[in-house]
C-alpha cells in the first residue's frame, strides 16, 4: 500500500512532502519517544506520533520511514514543514487519538 493510498482509505489530511506520497507503507509504528523510534523502528513503516518539532524529520530519514502521521489534528513546526518538503517524507494528519489512529493503520495493512 502507498502513502496516499493510506492517506485516502483512511482519510488523512496530506499536511506536507506530497511527493513522497508513492512511497510503500509496509508496517507502522507508535510511539512519541524519539530514541524508541530510533531504536526499533524499521524502514516503510509509518509512524504515528504527537511530536511536531524538526527532529521527527531527522528520525525519518535515519530509518526511512515511509510517513509520519500526527495525530489530534496537530500541526508541525514551519522547520518540520520545509524538511518534509526537501526530502519527500509526507507527514500526514489524523483528527483521532494516537490509539484509535494505530488501530485503523493496523487493520488496513493486516
Amino acid at each position: 500500500m502507498t502513502v496516499k493510498d493510506l492517506a485516502e482509505r483512511l482519510n488523512l489530511k496530506v499536511i506536507s512532502g506530497a511527493q513522497g506520497l508513492d512511497r510503500v507503507v509496509e508496517g507502522g509504528y507508535t510511539s512519541d519517544l524519539l530514541s524508541d523510534v530510533m531504536g526499533n523502528s524499521e524502514m516503510n513503516q509509518c509512524w504515528i506520533t504527537l511530536q511536531t518539532h524538526k527532529n521527527i524529520m531527522a528520525i525519518a530519514s535515519l530509518k526511512e520511514i515511509a510517513c509520519i502521521v500526527l495525530v489530534k489534528n496537530l500541526e508541525p513546526n514551519p522547520e518540520t514543514l520545509e524538511q518534509s518538503n526537501e526530502e519527500g517524507i509526507p507527514i500526514l494528519s489524523s483528527s483521532k487519538e494516537s490509539f484509535e489512529t494505530t488501530g485503523e493503520i493496523y487493520a488496513l495493512l493486516k
